[in-house]
């Protein structure tokens, strides 16, 4: 399928008296690009908030903007992380030492994962 991503996910139509996009999400193609099994009624419902989303972004896209200051955080905090200090901590052999199973100052654990051959 050819074309950016928008006309590729979208089908729009010509807008509606009330400023409201009339378009029709391709709800199946973005469920397939994220690996997501939808039934019909989930179809349905996704492709009206997705609409409902669009059309409010459009809304917001006709705000005059203008002259306005870009604000990244509106708290006003500045770096409230502390700084990493160097502090005491446990040696191998107290950090295992409540282990069920250890060797060596590591802990021995199930394996989760199959080795392939």
């Amino acid at each position: 399928m050819r074309g950016n991503l928008s006309t590729r996910l979208l089908r729009h139509n010509t807008p509606r008296n009330d400023k409201k996009l009339n378009m029709k999400i391709d709800v199946k193609h973005i469920a397939k690009l994220a690996n997501l099994p939808l039934s019909v009624d989930e179809e349905k419902k996704f492709e009206q908030q997705l609409a409902d989303t669009l059309n409010y972004i459009e809304e917001l896209n006709e705000v005059n903007t203008e002259g306005i200051e870009i604000t990244p955080q509106v708290t006003g905090l500045e770096n409230v992380l502390e700084e990493d200090t160097v502090r005491p901590s446990l040696t191998q052999d107290e950090a295992t030492a409540n282990a069920k199973n250890s060797h060596n100052g590591f802990f021995i654990v199930p394996a989760i994962l199959e080795e392939n051959a």
